[in-house]
């Protein structure tokens, strides 16, 4: 079931409203990108998202493919949400769960995971993920 969870960068500029359900997978890929960034989505529609305030305080960054957009508050660092356009369903929005404010521990415990290697650009769940 859907709900609307507030989120935000560590420092506070970037700000979000998210459509998510938390009963749905969420995504921890291997890639160069998401490993060090330790970047942990759940997906939101594109009309699931609404940016509240920070979007000039964001930066853009394109690697790869250039077809994916990630975002850093250009304060903090801190990678709040990404765009996919390369995803099954088209065009969405990445939401880290780690910047949500009001997710509670437990919720974040139960959140279901499916494991990806974008290491090596598959959809199947890479053979170590302890550490993802």
């Amino acid at each position: 079931m859907l709900k609307t969870y507030r989120g935000s960068c560590h420092c506070g500029a970037v700000r979000f409203e998210a459509d998510l359900d938390l009963t749905q997978s969420s995504y921890r890929c291997n890639c160069s990108i998401c490993r060090r960034t330790r970047f942990w989505p759940a997906v939101a529609r594109p009309e699931g998202f609404r940016l509240l305030a920070g979007e000039g305080d964001l930066t853009q960054y394109l690697f790869n493919t250039r077809n994916n957009q990630h975002y850093f508050c250009r304060h903090c660092g801190v990678r709040a949400f990404g765009v996919g356009t390369e995803t099954p369903i088209g065009k969405m929005y990445g939401v880290n769960l780690g910047c949500l404010d009001d997710v509670t521990d437990e919720e974040l415990a139960g959140v279901p995971i499916t494991y990806v290697d974008g290491l090596n650009d598959r959809m199947a769940a890479p053979a170590f993920v302890v550490h993802l």
